[in-house]
């Protein structure tokens, strides 16, 4: 019996490495229901501080190609609304774009006026991403406005405007638990049952 015991608790523990890899993280679509256009005037500051951010977030752009473009900008850019050299370009009309460091990360729309009609969006990851939700600024209004600190790199530095309290992390961006948990579980109350560690 001592031996039946050993091996699932060795299995228990094998399952629980096995399932404690990283936690996937969230996906956003940009523009909620939206998506990312010009159409109907989405303001994409108000969604970006509605949302909590953390690194290994997806951001997803969906957008009709023919029409619009993401691109990965400097924050001089992204207040310039200047899309003559981006960090990198998207033009799949659904794209998925992995968040991997804190700080921001700004994006426009490279198509003629699009920035300044407001098709821009600044994800901003504080430094403490697993705090609570920022309430920091984040993106610019269409209008360019001054710079609140200087940017060392594509994803630093600071928003433009202040921006309203952001709103709780949505259930439908919270990180999935490792399902090997509940099979851990299961083959414990197995192995003790079978093992008659436990009488029915």
């Amino acid at each position: 019996m001592e031996k039946l015991l050993a091996m699932a608790t060795g299995l228990v523990a094998l399952l629980l490495v096995a399932g404690a890899g990283p936690a996937e993280g969230a996906v956003f679509k940009v523009g909620d229901s939206a998506g990312w256009t010009i159409m109907g005037s989405p303001n994409y500051t108000a969604w970006a501080v509605s949302k909590s951010f953390d690194v290994g977030d997806t951001i997803v752009f969906e957008y009709n190609a023919n029409f619009h473009n993401v691109l990965e900008v400097t924050k001089a850019e992204y207040n310039a609304c200047n899309a003559s050299s981006p960090i990198a370009t998207y033009a799949t009309g659904n794209d998925s774009i992995t968040i991997k460091t804190q700080g921001h990360h700004y994006f426009l729309c490279g198509f003629p006026g699009h920035c300044t009609f407001g098709q821009k969006v600044d994800i901003y990851i504080p430094k403490s991403s697993s705090a609570a939700p920022s309430t920091s600024p984040t993106a610019s209004p269409p209008s360019t406005s001054p710079a609140a600190a200087p940017s060392t790199s594509s994803s630093s530095g600071t928003g433009g405007i202040s921006a309203p309290a952001a709103a709780p992390r949505p259930s439908a961006g919270a990180k999935p638990v490792p399902q090997a948990f509940a099979l851990v579980l299961a083959v414990f109350s197995f192995v003790a049952v079978a093992g008659g560690l436990v009488r029915q």
